[in-house]
C-alpha cells in the first residue's frame, strides 16, 4: 500500500478554518515577564510565520519595566531566537511582525498608564487598520487580575460585546484561577461584573496540546472506540503528569500551592473531563464545556477521613535524576526545613455515572519523578478465559490503550499478538500513531493554538466559570481533609516514581504503569 505523504504545512491544514482573524492588537500585561519571552512571542512568531495572523494585526507590550519601543522588539527577538520552535528564525516575517510591536510602560495599578495605552491603541487603529479589536493577554500573578480589569474598564477598553462582534475587547487570564473554591468563586464574580463570560478566556495550556484535543476527535470521530470507552470494557485508568524537575527556585511559591493546587486541580482535572465525558451535542464552546462540567459533578468527594484511605501525598528527598545527584525539596531554597508541601500527590477517584460507575480512576502527579510524562491509560478488562496461558511469553496483562500528551504525543495500543514459527509463542506488541511522524515537526505548541482561538473568541478549549468553581469545589475537600486528619507526607527518592504509600491506592492485581 502506498504511504501517503504528510501535507507541506500540516498547521495550516489542521487550522484552516481560523485563519479568518479579524483585525486586532494583542496587548500583553507582563510583557517583561519569562512567560512572555519563552512562550508567547515566539508562537505570535510562530503564527506569523505560518501566516495565521491577519494582516492587520499588533502586538503591544505592558510592564512596570522602562523600555523604548526598540529595546522591547531587541529583547523578544533575543527571546524568539532561543526559544522558537522553528529556527533559525526568518528575519523578514520578524521585521514586519517587528514593525507592528509597541510597548507602554506603567504599573498595573496606575490610572494613567491605562490612558496612555488608550492613546496608544486608537493610534495603531489609525496607523494600522486594526479596527478596535483588542485581545488583553493577563500573563501576571492573579492578584493583579483585578487591578488590571478595573482600569480596563475605567479607560473603556473593554466595552461590552455587541450582536455583530465588531468591534470587540477579550481578556485572556493565566492560571491559577484563585488558590481555592472562595477565592475562585470571588473572582469570577468580580470579573463578571466587569466583563460578559464571552470575553474572559481562562487558558490552560494543557488544553492547547494536540493529543489532548484528539482525545474528542480519537473518540467521537471513530466508531472503533467509542463502544469501548466504558465500564462494561475498562477495568481502570491511570492519569499520569509526571516531571523531572523541581521547584527550579520557585520555593516560596510552591510553599503556598503545592502538587495539588499546582497541577492535579487544572491540567490532570481536565484531562479527566475529556476522558470520561459523554458526545456533546456539537462542535460548539458551550456544548462541550457542558459535558466536561458534568463529569466534574460526578466525581465523588474524597471528605473527612475518606482522604487517608483514597490519596496520598509525598515529597521528594535527594536522589538521582539522569545521572546527577539532586536536593530534596526541603533542601532547596526558600523551603522550611520542616515543610509538609505535597511534591507528589496520588488519589483513587470514583465517577458516579452510568457510563463509569464502579470503575477506579487512578490520578498521580509530581515532580522529581523518574521522568517527564504526561499520558492517559485504559486498562482494558482481562480476558475472561486463558486460552493461551500455558504459550510461551504468554501473560495476564490486559490490553491497554495508552494516549501520550507529552512528550512525543501520539496514542499506542498494546495487545498480544503470535510469534512467527511453529508452535504458539505470544508477545506483546504496540500499534503506535506518534504526531511527530505523522505530521513532522510542524505541530503547533500549546500557547499557539490558545493564542489564535482567543483572538478568534473560539472558547472551546478555554475554562468556564462553572467548570473552575467544579474543579476548586473537588480539590478543596481533599484539602481540608489533609489538614484536618493531618494526613501524612510520605518520602520519596528524587528519580524513583513516587513514594510505595501509593500502591495501597490500587485494587488488587492493579499496578501502576512504569514507561
Amino acid at each position: 500500500m502506498a504511504t501517503i505523504p504528510p501535507p507541506e504545512n500540516p498547521l495550516r491544514l489542521g487550522m484552516a478554518e481560523e485563519l479568518s482573524v479579524d483585525p486586532c492588537v494583542l496587548v500583553i500585561f507582563g510583557a517583561s515577564g519569562d512567560l512572555t519571552g519563552r512562550k508567547l512571542v515566539p508562537g505570535i512568531y510562530m503564527l506569523a510565520k505560518n501566516r495565521m495572523l491577519p494582516s492587520a494585526f499588533s502586538l503591544v507590550g505592558f510592564a512596570r519595566r522602562p523600555m523604548s519601543d526598540a529595546d522591547f522588539r531587541a529583547k523578544m527577538r533575543e527571546a524568539t531566537d532561543k526559544f522558537s520552535r522553528q529556527k533559525p528564525v526568518d528575519g523578514t516575517v520578524w521585521d514586519d511582525l517587528a514593525a507592528g510591536t509597541f510597548y507602554v510602560q506603567g504599573a498595573f495599578d496606575e490610572a494613567a498608564a491605562y490612558q496612555r495605552l488608550r492613546e496608544k491603541l486608537e493610534e495603531i487603529d489609525r496607523t494600522r487598520g486594526t479596527r478596535g479589536g483588542r485581545t488583553f493577554y493577563l500573563a501576571v500573578p492573579a492578584d493583579s487580575v483585578r487591578p488590571i480589569v478595573d482600569h480596563l474598564k475605567e479607560a473603556g477598553l473593554v466595552p461590552p460585546p455587541t450582536n455583530d462582534g465588531k468591534p470587540y475587547a477579550r481578556v485572556i487570564v493565566e492560571k491559577p484561577f484563585g488558590t481555592d473554591l472562595a477565592s475562585a468563586r470571588e473572582l469570577n464574580r468580580d470579573l463578571l461584573q466587569k466583563l460578559d463570560e464571552r470575553q474572559i478566556f481562562r487558558i490552560d495550556h494543557y488544553l492547547g496540546k494536540e493529543t489532548v484535543q484528539n482525545l474528542l476527535v480519537f473518540r467521537f470521530g471513530n466508531t472503533i472506540f467509542e463502544p469501548l470507552w466504558s465500564r462494561q470494557h475498562v477495568d481502570h485508568v491511570q492519569i499520569t503528569v509526571a516531571e523531572e524537575i523541581g521547584v527550579e527556585g520557585r520555593g516560596k511559591f510552591y510553599e503556598k500551592i503545592g502538587i495539588t493546587r499546582d497541577i492535579v486541580q487544572n491540567h490532570a482535572l481536565q484531562v479527566l473531563t475529556l476522558v470520561a465525558m459523554e458526545p456533546p451535542s456539537s462542535w460548539d464552546a458551550d456544548a462541550v464545556r457542558d459535558e466536561k462540567v458534568k463529569v466534574l459533578r460526578t466525581l465523588r468527594p474524597i471528605r473527612g477521613r475518606e482522604v487517608l484511605e483514597r490519596t496520598v501525598r509525598g515529597q521528594y528527598a535527594a536522589g538521582i535524576v539522569r545521572g546527577d545527584r539532586v536536593p530534596g525539596y526541603r533542601e532547596e531554597p526558600d523551603v522550611a526545613k520542616d515543610s509538609r508541601t505535597e511534591t507528589y500527590v496520588a488519589m483513587r477517584m470514583q465517577l458516579e455515572s452510568w457510563r463509569w460507575g464502579g470503575v477506579p480512576f487512578y490520578l498521580r502527579s509530581g515532580k522529581r519523578l523518574a521522568k517527564r510524562l504526561a499520558e492517559v491509560v485504559l486498562h482494558f478488562k482481562s480476558l475472561p478465559h486463558g486460552l493461551f496461558r500455558g504459550a510461551t511469553g504468554a501473560t495476564d496483562e490486559p490490553n491497554a490503550l495508552i494516549v501520550r500528551i507529552q512528550p512525543d504525543e501520539g496514542i499506542s495500543l498494546r495487545f498480544a499478538t503470535k510469534v512467527p514459527g511453529g508452535g504458539i509463542a505470544v508477545r506483546d506488541v504496540a500499534m503506535d500513531f506518534r504526531y511527530g511522524s505523522a505530521f513532522g515537526s510542524s505541530t503547533p505548541e500549546a500557547y499557539e493554538r490558545l493564542i489564535l482561538d482567543a483572538m478568534r473568541g473560539e472558547a472551546t478549549l478555554f475554562t468556564r466559570a462553572d467548570e473552575v468553581e467544579a474543579q476548586w469545589g473537588f480539590i478543596d475537600a481533599i484539602l481540608e481533609g489533609w489538614k484536618e486528619h493531618e494526613a501524612p507526607v510520605a518520602r520519596y527518592e528524587a528519580g524513583s516514581w513516587g513514594p510505595a504509600e501509593a500502591d495501597r491506592l490500587l485494587e488488587p492485581g492493579d499496578t501502576w504503569r512504569k514507561p
